[in-house]
């Protein structure tokens, strides 16, 4: 592998420093940041500690020689819902489940289930509780509906083209 960047730890480093300069000559002045931080952190921590709860066990629990059993060609809507799931759970760059997919693809998985998988992935539950102090939750869930929508379409055209070829 190549050489680890440390520019995050750098950043938060220094930005720990100005904080702690600041707060040691105008404390007033960064109160309302600090506040207005823990205010975030505290409604959005219950709703992490579910969700890498639930990841966790699903990394537990589900296994990719579980999972190819029932995704083949003939198993029917039963892979549409394995490809959305997966794609909004998996986590990590994309490029790290590149070799799974095409292992998947080697054991006779369809082009339609990979694009359904990978176009899930814009569905992060991590950041729902980000995205609920900026938007509503009717929002959130008419685009996240719309995102597994059009994901299933997507498929079903890869489907259609790859019968063709």
């Amino acid at each position: 592998m190549g050489e680890q960047s440390y520019s995050g730890i750098y950043f938060l480093l220094s930005v720990l420093a100005l904080y702690t300069l600041v707060g040691i000559f105008r404390i007033e002045s960064i109160l309302p940041s600090l506040m207005f931080s823990f205010s975030i952190f505290k409604n959005v921590i219950p709703v992490l500690v579910l969700i890498f709860a639930l990841m966790a066990a699903m990394d537990y629990y589900v296994s990719p020689k579980s999972i190819s059993k029932h995704i083949g060609k003939s198993s029917g809507y039963k892979k549409w819902v394995f490809a959305i799931l997966g794609g909004i759970i998996s986590t990590g760059p994309i490029y790290m489940w590149y070799p799974m997919l095409k292992e998947l693809k080697k054991q006779g998985v369809g082009y339609g289930f990979i694009a359904t998988f990978i176009y899930n992935r814009a569905i992060k539950l991590p950041l729902l509780p980000i995205m609920l102090l900026y938007f509503n939750v009717q929002f959130i869930a008419v685009l996240t509906l719309v995102m597994i929508i059009a994901s299933l379409i997507i498929g079903l055209i890869f489907e259609k083209i790859e019968d063709k070829l």
